[in-house]
């Protein structure tokens, strides 16, 4: 079975952006019964899609009075830094501007829905709650922002529940969802460029609590300022249920993980809930967080605690974000290159001791201030890509490092100088700090290129799951409210 559009039939609907997602909204609007005119501004895109049957219009030049509504790709600008040309046209003509989830939304509308935004960590929580809830036996379809574009997923019914991983931009673009459960774990500075400043970010974050009531529950994290001032505002509101959660130390009336164990404070007293230092599939306290938020997300929505708890040791983990690829000669390989900011390389430097650190890419926004009290962990810096100047001069004088130019480079040395030191576990780490796009279309692009790299190397293997854990970075914190 797939989703259905009904309501769009014999209507012209165009879509701007085909790529994954937007391809998938035009295959969906055409079998639907609808006129679609899709567009997008590179010709061998437009080849391929007309190629799939997808009619193709150009919308720069087309009769914008016809047409309602426009399916815009989330990474096209609508506003900031400027809209596209083609935006601007539908907001002249009075045309909604819409993406791929909010027609989902309108197609399947007794089906529940559970929403997981922040900067950091949201498609690890994705998959997690994910995880738990196909393991209790529930329907469950995932995607959105990870993996399956969100008009590919199946159709559910009233038992069903979508797990949607949201960014900044979908959330703009998503008008009809009131989630069930939206999860909100961290904001940090990131994509300010496309919300006009921070504050148009965080405004954009805060759109996954859109039209809560209650029963409906907001998950939210407490270990950054911007996200405990909206957790206060919510509780003093009181529209709907707010559960804190944090991945550092107690939270009154929440669920958190303290020295490595979860706890559920949420009906009372602080109740253990598992240890999470024994799930391989979560390694380093930021994913602490992200299984307390799992926890909270899934209790709301009906599952018993030892039923999470056990779902939760069963957690393989994702590609490309901290993923343990295997141990040579001793020295373990470590692919994150998920992490395109420094805030999210800091939390991988937080999981190790004695780190080979491979960086760089093109630069983003925020700086690399984040990595400052890891810089002790790291043995030696290997840079790659635009921005291995500018991560150079930051660790000048406090890091030893070397500009390698391209990963096959940066994989070699470090691999000679990890494996020649003697170092107790010793690990070699690609967590960029910056975007892939320099040299690979995408982070999944760039962290295959590192794998097939390792793959190649000569050597003795072993599991990783051998490999000694790192000594935590920070200790709990005392309680908050």
């Amino acid at each position: 079975m797939r989703i259905e559009l009904p309501f769009f039939d014999a209507l012209p609907v165009a879509v701007l952006g085909l790529g994954r997602s937007g391809l998938a909204a035009a295959r969906v609007l055409r079998d639907s019964g609808a006129e679609v005119w899709a567009w997008d501004d590179n010709e061998d895109v437009r080849a391929r899609a007309r190629e799939d049957g997808i009619p193709i219009v150009d919308l720069h030049g087309c009769n914008w009075r016809e047409l309602t509504t426009l399916v815009l790709s989330p990474g096209i600008p609508h506003s900031h830094p400027e809209p596209h040309p083609v935006a601007a046209l539908a907001r002249k003509h009075g045309v909604e501007i819409i993406g791929d989830i909010e027609l989902l939304a309108r197609a399947q509308r007794n089906a529940r829905f559970l929403g997981v935004t922040g900067t950091n960590g949201k498609s690890t929580t994705t998959a997690l709650i994910g995880h738990v809830l196909e393991t209790a036996g529930r329907s469950v379809a995932i995607g959105g922002n990870l993996g399956i574009p969100a008009l590919e997923l199946e159709p559910l019914d009233l038992e069903g529940i979508y797990v949607l991983e949201m960014s900044s931009y979908q959330l703009e673009l998503t008008l009809s969802i009131t989630f069930d459960v939206a999860v909100l774990l961290n904001i940090s500075p990131d994509h300010l460029e496309r919300h006009g400043g921070f504050e148009g970010y965080v405004a954009a974050k805060r759109n996954i609590f859109r039209r809560q009531t209650k029963p409906r529950t907001a998950v939210i994290g407490v270990d950054d300022e911007t996200c405990r001032g909206i957790c206060d505002a919510l509780r003093a509101a009181d529209e709907q249920v707010v559960v804190p959660i944090s991945g550092s130390g107690r939270v009154v009336g929440g669920v958190y993980a303290a020295e490595g164990v979860l706890y559920d404070e949420t009906e009372g007293g602080p109740v253990p809930a598992l240890d999470l230092r024994e799930i391989i599939g979560l390694p380093g306290a930021h994913n602490w967080q992200n299984a307390a938020a799992a926890f909270a997300a899934c209790k709301a929505l009906g599952l018993q605690p030892a039923v999470i708890a056990a779902c939760l040791r069963s957690f393989p983990g994702l590609a490309h974000r901290q993923e343990a690829l295997t141990v040579i000669d001793g020295v373990l390989y470590v692919n994150d290159s998920k992490a395109t900011n420094a805030d999210a390389a800091a939390k991988a430097l937080a999981c190790y001791d004695a780190i080979y650190w491979i960086a760089g890419g093109r630069a983003k926004d925020g700086g690399l201030g984040a990595l400052e009290p890891f810089h002790d962990r790291i043995v030696h810096a290997f840079l790659i890509g635009e921005a291995a100047e500018t991560i150079a001069a930051a660790l000048d004088g406090k890091v030893d490092h070397s500009i390698c130019g391209d990963l096959e480079t940066a994989v070699a040395r470090a691999r000679a100088l990890a494996t020649a030191d003697g170092r107790d576990h010793p690990v070699v780490l690609l967590s960029p700090a910056c975007a892939s796009f320099d040299r690979y279309p995408s982070f999944e692009v760039r962290g295959e290129a590192f794998r097939q790299l390792v793959a190649a190397l000569p050597g003795d293997r072993q599991d990783p799951e051998v490999f000694a854990p790192a000594s935590p970075a920070s200790g709990p914190e005392g309680p908050r409210a």
